[in-house]
């Protein structure tokens, strides 16, 4: 096994936690590198591309959340050997990917009045479009996975950014959103919630 050392925020949550809960769930070794935010311009210089998450594999950095993802779940058995199957797991985390774009410019708005409207523009549109078909996508797959008939890494990403929103983690992105337009995902939610080797990770973080 590779000598393995993940770099992201300490918070349970965003584009690194994919990785960290299928290390968790695989029992793979690596290195939790977690930093404080406030530290961030700090260790920005020393980044590939000036973002994270990083992966460290045997001193040779990955960087894209994706691809860390996808690498993650091919040691951890999460992620599908079948190659049709890897396109529906690739997919799903791809709109996320779509997804979190979308709503990132949002961010820097400094006017709330602004954020707002943007956000409302956003339910009404590319948000809505991309995570109801998700959830009709999921309505079509084996067993309620994403891909493979079973637990992947695609279904950790939809779960995390599911329960981001859920917890009222986007101002002006209504919590109940899944159950309005795609109630396929609030079923998704609570299925990997839990998944006994979700739930052993978060119980670890405790």
């Amino acid at each position: 096994m590779p000598s393995l050392k993940l770099s992201y925020f300490d918070f349970n949550g965003g584009r690194g936690e994919v990785a960290r809960i299928a290390f968790s769930i695989g029992g793979v070794e690596f290195d939790d590198d977690r930093f404080a935010p406030r530290t961030w311009p700090e260790r920005k210089a020393d980044t590939l591309f000036g973002c994270v998450p990083e992966l460290e594999v045997d001193g040779q950095r990955v960087t894209q959340s994706n691809g860390i993802n996808r690498y993650a779940g091919k040691l951890a058995g999460l992620y599908p050997e079948d190659p049709f199957q890897a396109a529906l797991c690739d997919e799903a985390m791809d709109v996320i990917e779509e997804i979190a774009a979308e709503v990132k410019p949002t961010f820097s708005m400094k006017d709330e009045a602004q954020r707002k409207a943007a956000r409302e523009a956003l339910v009404a549109g590319s948000v809505t479009r991309l995570f109801g078909g998700l959830g009709r996508a999921l309505e079509t797959r084996e067993g309620g996975w994403f891909a493979d008939g079973r637990l992947t890494v695609a279904d950790l990403k939809v779960f995390l950014s599911v329960r981001h929103v859920r917890k009222g983690g986007l101002d002006h992105v209504p919590a109940d959103l899944f159950e309005r337009i795609a109630p396929a995902l609030v079923d998704h939610f609570e299925r990997v919630e839990s998944h006994p080797g979700v739930v052993a990770y978060y119980e670890s973080r405790q």
